[in-house]
């Protein structure tokens, strides 16, 4: 268990505490690219802080503060130019570096405007999401992550849940829970609602492990049936530090993202890239689709008849924010301590003034991570559980992507398949 003090540290996102300095090192997805094409500006909360960002005419991202530097009033409420963002109240230009360009009711023969600025950060789009980096510079490179820039056809769902991220991040690093909450809970659930929940989730763990790299740490399972020769074991599937886990299987490439809207409400995100292994044909898509995902019924009840549901209702039902003071670890949370120690050490390293894990300034076209194709050793069969049982059935785009597979499986069978995966 930890001290209340340390539980305090943990769980902190603003600015000024050690660990609201580590998370903003890091990029984050503040938007989707749609919402910036329909309108230029929106009012985004990052971190415990409200910005406003923009998407100039010519295309560019733009991110500051929300305050207006001259009378406070909001610049989410701006005018989009190409210069940069007009305030509303008083006409005041900032652009992309935050600096003022233009102040309409002031005399040009002073350097009153080379006094005032707004402390931008950076924005970029990158697979159908905006970008945003509001942390001290210079900026790291934005991580090109595979499933971010992979070849597939995608589709996004989310929830804004009223907890904190810490608390969904461990359950990155919990592989038993799989086998009881997706497992037994399922079959349970199943029984009183009339359906058969996937039957690869109810494999029971006959050994964990978990392997520090340099982006975070690799999860690994045998499971009941398999051996270390199986991809859940050999190669595993990360967690992405400080607020991702990627995972995949049957053709299935998923980025769940945890981003700290502020210290008790967490966007979960759900990154989907359907690209089976053997079979793709290539499926044009101008917009990438996101659709929400249901965390309550009407009665308040948390919808637990899908994988996803059943992790937020374990988030959500622990509190705001766990207590931590009272919980009692055993052997099989070793996961959950080496993220906390990770976590620590990170705290450590930008108190001296370092880069934290996974800081990336080199060019790159592409970040490759490891992660497991054949998930529960069940195969293709993931895919099409994954489609029926997880947060893919809320969908909009559900029937192209159950039929992307099984035309792929189908052309597999008849011989006639191209391609790879990647």
């Amino acid at each position: 268990m930890l001290t209340a003090e340390q539980n305090d540290e943990l769980t902190q996102v603003d600015a000024g505490t050690p660990m609201g300095e580590v998370l903003r090192r890091y990029w984050y997805p503040v938007a989707f690219t749609r919402e910036l094409a329909e309108f230029p500006v929106k009012r985004v909360e990052l971190l415990g802080e409200f910005f406003a960002l923009w998407r100039s005419p010519s295309g560019r991202y733009g991110i500051v503060p929300e305050a207006c530097p001259h009378r406070k009033a909001s610049l989410a409420y701006g005018v989009v130019e190409s210069d940069g963002l007009r305030c509303p109240y008083h006409g005041w230009v900032f652009d992309e570096a935050g600096a003022c360009v233009e102040q309409p009711a002031e005399r040009d023969d002073t350097r009153f405007g080379a006094r005032v600025s707004a402390q931008a950060g950076v924005a970029e789009e990158m697979g159908g999401l905006v970008w945003a980096y509001v942390g001290p510079g210079p900026a790291p490179r934005l991580p090109r992550f595979d499933t971010y820039v992979m070849e597939g056809f995608r589709d996004i769902g989310w929830a804004d849940l009223p907890c904190n991220y810490v608390q969904i991040m461990e359950n990155a690093v919990d592989p038993h829970h799989v086998e009881w909450l997706h497992g037994r809970y399922f079959q349970f659930i199943g029984r009183h609602e009339g359906f058969t929940s996937p039957a690869s989730f109810a494999k029971k763990h006959q050994k964990v492990g978990f392997t520090p790299f340099e982006w975070g740490i690799i999860k690994r399972r045998v499971l009941e049936g398999a051996s270390e020769d199986n991809d859940d074991w050999k190669v595993g599937h990360p967690l992405v530090f400080p607020y991702n886990m990627r995972v995949g299987g049957g053709g299935v490439h998923q980025m769940q993202i945890r981003v700290p809207i502020n210290r008790t409400t967490t966007r979960f995100m759900l990154y989907t890239v359907h690209r089976p292994d053997e079979g793709y044909e290539h499926v044009e898509q101008p917009v990438v689709p996101d659709y929400n995902i249901p965390v309550v019924d009407e009665k308040g009840r948390h919808v637990v008849n899908y994988v996803e549901g059943q992790d937020i209702m374990a988030w959500v039902t622990q509190g705001a924010i766990t207590d931590r003071t009272t919980e009692h670890l055993g052997r099989s949370d070793i996961g959950v301590a080496m993220l906390r120690k990770m976590f620590r050490e990170q705290m450590d390293r930008v108190a001296r003034g370092e880069d934290p894990l996974g800081t990336i300034r080199e060019e790159h076209e592409r970040i490759d991570l490891p992660c497991e194709k054949d998930k529960f050793h069940a195969g293709a069969q993931f895919a099409l559980d994954f489609c029926d049982m997880g947060s893919t059935r809320f969908s909009p785009m559900l029937d192209a992507i159950k039929k992307i597979h099984v035309s792929a499986a189908e052309r597999v069978a008849s011989g006639s398949a191209s391609g790879s995966g990647s």
